[in-house]
């Protein structure tokens, strides 16, 4: 059973930094493109990057370009997500998601695992 766990979240003030980490228990962590994912209250889970399966590629949404840089390493089964000058719009909770064998993706109906999430507050 594939499990994806999520950390580094917090509560930061605005302008600053944080970097979420997803480990995976995946053997084969390489053949998954991996993407992340946030959910504010009361809205839908939006997509905010994903990086493939080699680390070599990477997306993001226009909301978080030039501030969010998606990263992964493959010996670890980690994907990383480092986020710089947030902003108190970026204040949700925080999902990594495992696709098999996929290319990015930001469809949420595209990624095969989900982990449960880590929260991040940007207060200003």
């Amino acid at each position: 059973q594939v499990q994806l766990v999520e950390s580094g979240g917090g509560l930061v003030q605005a302008g600053g930094s944080l970097r979420l980490s997803c480990a995976a228990s995946i053997r084969t962590f390489s053949t998954y493109a991996m993407g992340w994912f946030r959910q504010a209250p009361g809205k839908e889970r939006e997509f905010v990057a994903a990086i493939s399966r080699s680390g070599g590629s990477t997306y993001y949404a226009d909301s978080v370009k030039g501030r969010f840089t998606s990263s992964r390493d493959n010996a670890k089964s980690t994907v990383y997500l480092q986020m710089k000058n947030l902003k108190p719009e970026d204040t949700a909770v925080y999902y990594c998601a495992a696709r098999y064998l996929g290319g990015l993706s930001e469809v949420r109906s595209d990624y095969d695992y989900w982990g449960q999430g880590t929260q991040v507050t940007v207060s200003s």
